[in-house]
């Protein structure tokens, strides 16, 4: 498959690969290549990624471990990643919010990457380039001891929920 025909603009990014899009690509891509150098430190380590699975599902509300250290578990049968990034923990969605195409976690670069469209998210979810144009949808969470409870019907936008998408973290 050439690189043309994997790109191929689908119906909600047709047209959308003119110059100015490609100026506007390149100087994200600068801005972000320059904060990595900036903040290298911090994200010097890569987060330990694994498959996992939930412990209970009771109708939209699934159960998992709580995270013992930064990293994340990806479970794939119900499409959540419970990532713990610097003392928080975030339920992410693992579809796109561009077109719903399947978000994987690339190990060697630190974060989610899209593989329709080449959308690139930071750990806990903030979007860092690509066609997406916006932040990893959040799923509803609750600490219930040493586990928590995702809501996966209560899925948030970060463009029109903002404030319930920043609440949707839990800090430990």
């Amino acid at each position: 498959m050439s690189a043309r025909e994997r790109h191929a603009p689908c119906a909600a990014c047709a047209g959308a690969d003119g110059r100015r899009d490609f100026l506007k690509h390149a100087a994200a891509l600068v801005a972000g290549a320059l904060a990595g150098v900036a903040g290298g430190a911090a994200r010097a380590s890569a987060l330990v990624v694994t498959p996992g699975q939930a412990i209970s599902k009771v109708g939209s509300q699934v159960t998992y471990p709580l995270p013992a250290g930064d990293g994340a578990t990806v479970d794939r049968d119900n499409d959540v990643a419970i990532a713990r990034v610097q003392n928080t923990v975030v339920a992410l969605s693992l579809k796109c919010p561009h077109t719903g195409g399947e978000l994987r976690w690339k190990p060697p670069v630190n974060r989610y990457e899209c593989s329709r469209h080449d959308s690139k998210f930071e750990p806990p979810g903030v979007y860092i380039s690509g066609k997406a144009k916006r932040n990893m949808d959040r799923f509803g969470l609750k600490r219930n001891g040493d586990t928590v409870v995702v809501n996966t019907a209560q899925r948030i936008r970060s463009d029109t929920q903002r404030a319930q998408w920043d609440a949707a973290a839990l800090a430990l």
